[in-house]
C-alpha cells in the first residue's frame, strides 16, 4: 500500500440535448481528493463511517456545502466499492481531503467525479487490479449516470451504451467535437437534485415521440462532429427530458432564447439542469454566456458562465 496518493477528476456535462442518458462530455472543472491511511485512533476529532472503520473526510471549495455523514459521502463510497470489487479491505482508518470547483447539483457531474475520484483514489492507494472498464462499471452502477460516468474516466466526448442484458458492462465509444465548436455555459444559483429531475419524466412515451427522439439524437453526434448548423439546432432541441424538466428551471425559455439570439447554435440543459450549456463558435463564446447570464438576472436568478474550447481529458492519479 502506497502512503497516499492524489487523484483528480474532471466535471462532465451529459445529454446535450438529444443524447438522453447516453452522450457526455468531460469538462475542465475539477475534483481533487488526497488520500492516506493512518493508524485507527480514538481521538475525537476522529469522525467514524462504517462500523469497524475510520474515516475523516476534509471538505473545500464547493464541496463545503456538503455536511453528510463520512459514510454518505460519495467519495468514500467510491473508494469503498473499488475495494469491495477488488476483493480487498478498505483501511481500518482513512483521511480524505477533498477540494472541488464543480459546482454541486447543478448538472455538471459532481456525483460521478466524486465516485470516479474514490474509486480511482482506492485503486491507486491500495494498488488495486482494476483497469479503466472495471472502474467505469463499478462507478455507473453506484451513481447510476455512466453519460457521467465515462467521461470523468476516459476523458473527451463519450457514447456510453450499457451491455446487452447477461453480458454486463459498459460499452464506451469516443464521440467527435469538431474544433470550430465551444461549449458554454451559465450556471445559476438555483439548485436542483437529479432525484427531483427524474421524477418529472413520464414512464412511457407515443413511438412517434421515441421515433423523433432517435432522429435528434442522430442529428446531435453528427452535428457536433461537423459543426453542422442545421443538425445541432435540432439535437440541442430535445423532445425527451427535456419539456418535462424545463417547468423546474425558472428562466429556462428565455435563457435559450438568449443564447440562440446571440449566435448559438442552440442551448439546452446541461444534465439534467439547472445549468444551461449552449454549443457555439469560440469567438461568439463569451458574448453568449454574458447574454445568458442578463437573461437570468432580467427574470431575477443570478448565474455565473465559463466556456470551454475542448473536452478535458480523465482522471489523473499520482
Amino acid at each position: 500500500m502506497r502512503a497516499s496518493v492524489t487523484v483528480r477528476v474532471p466535471g462532465s456535462t451529459s445529454n446535450l440535448g438529444a443524447g438522453f442518458d447516453c452522450v457526455g462530455v468531460a469538462v475542465a472543472r475539477w475534483l481533487q481528493v488526497t488520500a492516506r491511511a493512518a493508524p485507527p485512533t480514538s481521538g475525537s476529532g476522529r469522525r467514524r463511517g462504517e462500523p469497524g472503520k475510520q474515516v475523516t473526510i476534509e471538505r473545500r471549495g464547493t464541496l463545503t456545502a456538503l455536511s453528510m455523514a463520512p459514510e454518505h459521502d460519495l467519495v468514500y463510497r467510491g473508494f469503498v466499492a473499488a475495494c469491495s470489487a477488488a476483493q480487498r479491505e478498505a483501511p481500518p482508518a482513512l483521511f480524505l481531503t477533498a477540494e472541488s470547483d464543480i459546482p454541486v447539483a447543478r448538472g455538471l457531474g459532481s456525483s460521478a467525479a466524486a465516485v470516479v475520484a474514490g474509486a480511482v483514489a482506492a485503486t491507486a492507494l491500495l494498488e488495486l487490479d482494476l483497469g479503466k472498464d472495471a472502474l467505469a462499471a463499478l462507478c455507473a452502477e453506484l451513481e447510476g449516470h455512466p453519460d457521467n460516468v465515462a467521461p470523468a474516466i476516459y476523458g473527451g466526448a463519450n457514447l456510453v451504451l450499457r451491455e446487452p442484458e447477461g453480458r454486463g458492462g459498459l460499452s464506451v465509444t469516443p464521440l467527435t467535437i469538431h474544433e470550430s465548436l465551444a461549449l458554454v455555459f451559465a450556471v445559476p444559483t438555483l439548485v436542483l437534485e437529479t432525484q427531483r429531475a427524474r421524477a418529472v419524466l413520464p414512464r412511457t412515451v407515443l413511438h412517434a415521440r421515441a421515433v423523433e427522439a432517435a432522429a435528434r439524437s442522430a442529428a446531435l453526434v453528427h452535428g457536433l462532429a461537423h459543426a453542422d448548423p442545421r443538425l445541432l439546432a435540432a439535437g440541442l432541441d430535445d423532445v425527451l427530458h427535456v419539456p418535462y424538466r424545463r417547468s423546474l428551471v425558472p428562466g429556462y425559455d428565455v435563457v435559450v432564447s438568449a443564447a440562440r439570439a446571440a449566435g448559438a447554435f442552440g442551448a439546452t440543459l446541461s444534465g439534467s439542469g439547472p445549468t444551461i450549456l449552449a454549443v457555439a463558435t469560440p469567438e461568439r463564446a463569451a458574448e453568449i454566456g454574458a447574454a445568458m447570464v442578463r437573461a437570468w438576472k432580467d427574470v431575477g436568478m443570478e448565474a455565473e458562465t465559463f466556456h470551454v474550447r475542448r473536452p478535458a481529458g480523465g482522471y489523473e492519479a499520482a
